[in-house]
C-alpha cells in the first residue's frame, strides 16, 4: 500500500517504521523531526498525501489537524482514506470526517493506546471510529502498528472511547495513590496493601499492572524514577478532552472534571510536567508533611 504520514514524532516514527519494515511505501511529512529510515521526504504535507491509498496523521491537538485536513484533503485521490491517530476533541474529528466525506474520501478517528513503547514494538490499541469500508481499508495497517483494533462506531467514537478510557485511568490512578499515601500514614506495609488490593475488589490496572509504588508490583515508571510512560501533561490532555467533551454533550462527570483539576494543579504548579502520571504518589506523600 502507498501510504502518506504526517507527524512524524515519537509515536509516529515508530508507526512509520513498522509500516516501511512490513514492505510498505511511506511518503513522510513533518515541521521539525527527521524520517525515520526507509520513509520517503515530502517537502510538505500536500505532497506526502498526494496519491497515496492511505494518508496517516498523528498530531498534537484539534486545531493542527483541522489546519493539516484544509491542506491534505483537496491532495488526495478519489477514495482514499484518511485516517487521524492524533488524540484530539471529538468535534474536530467528526469535523474533519464531514470535510473528508465531501470530498469523496474515506476518514477514520484512530487514537492508540499503548504510549512510545507499543508505537515501537507494534503492539498499539487503536479505538477506531468511521465507515465499516474505511476501517476494512485501513484494518492489515492497524495490523502491523497494534495489536488490537476495534471499531467503536461511526466518525467521533474513537476518540470518545479514548477520552472515557482515559477518564477512569486518571481517576484510578489517583485513587491508588491516596491509598497508597493513606496506607502509609497508618503504618500499613506497602507491600501488603498491594497483595491485598491486587486480588481484592479493589484492583485495577493501575494498581495490578502499573503500580505507583517503586518495587511494589511488576516493573513500572515508579521503579524509573518516575520518568514517563505516560506523562502526566498527555494525562492532563485527556482529561481536559474528556471535560470539553462532559461540556459539550452535558455529561455530568465530577470526578473526572476532578481529576483534570488535581493534574493541573500536578503539572502547572507542582513539578509534575516530565514526570510519569502515576508520580501523583509522591505528590500526596509530599502534602501530608506540610
Amino acid at each position: 500500500m502507498k501510504i502518506g504520514f504526517i507527524g512524524l514524532g515519537n509515536m509516529g516514527a515508530p508507526m512509520a517504521a513498522n509500516l516501511v519494515k512490513e514492505g510498505h511505501e511511506v511518503t513522510g511529512f513533518d515541521l521539525a523531526a527527521p524520517m525515520p529510515e526507509g520513509v520517503s521526504k515530502a517537502d510538505t504535507a500536500a505532497a506526502a498525501a498526494a496519491g497515496q491509498d492511505v494518508v496517516i496523521t498523528m498530531l498534537p491537538n484539534g486545531a493542527i489537524l483541522r489546519a493539516v485536513a484544509d491542506e491534505v484533503i483537496p491532495a488526495m485521490k478519489p477514495g482514499a482514506v484518511l485516517c487521524d491517530c492524533s488524540t484530539v476533541d471529538v468535534d474536530s474529528a467528526r469535523a474533519v470526517a464531514d470535510q473528508a466525506a465531501a470530498a469523496g474520501l474515506g476518514a477514520l478517528d484512530a487514537p492508540v493506546s499503548g504510549g512510545v513503547g507499543g508505537a515501537t514494538a507494534g503492539t498499539l490499541t487503536f479505538m477506531v471510529g468511521g465507515s465499516a469500508d474505511a476501517f476494512n481499508t485501513v484494518k492489515p495497517l492497524f495490523d502491523i502498528m497494534g495489536q488490537k483494533a476495534v471499531h467503536c462506531g461511526a466518525s467521533g467514537a474513537g476518540q470518545a472511547a479514548k477520552i472515557c478510557n482515559n477518564m477512569i485511568l486518571g481517576v484510578t490512578m489517583i485513587a491508588t495513590c491516596e491509598a497508597f499515601a493513606l496506607a502509609d500514614k497508618l503504618g500499613l506495609d506497602r507491600q501488603k496493601m498491594f497483595d491485598v488490593v491486587s486480588t481484592s475488589s479493589g484492583y485495577s490496572w493501575t494498581m495490578n499492572a502499573y503500580c505507583p509504588a517503586p518495587g511494589v508490583g511488576p516493573q513500572s515508571p515508579a521503579d524509573n524514577d518516575y520518568k514517563p510512560g505516560f506523562a502526566s501533561e498527555l494525562m492532563l490532555k485527556d482529561l481536559r478532552l474528556s471535560q470539553q467533551a462532559a461540556e459539550s454533550a452535558d455529561a455530568d462527570t465530577p470526578m473526572g472534571q476532578l481529576a483534570k483539576a488535581l493534574y493541573e494543579q500536578f503539572v502547572e504548579n507542582e513539578g509534575g510536567k516530565g514526570m510519569d502520571f502515576s508520580a501523583m504518589l509522591p505528590r500526596f506523600e509530599k502534602r501530608g508533611h506540610n
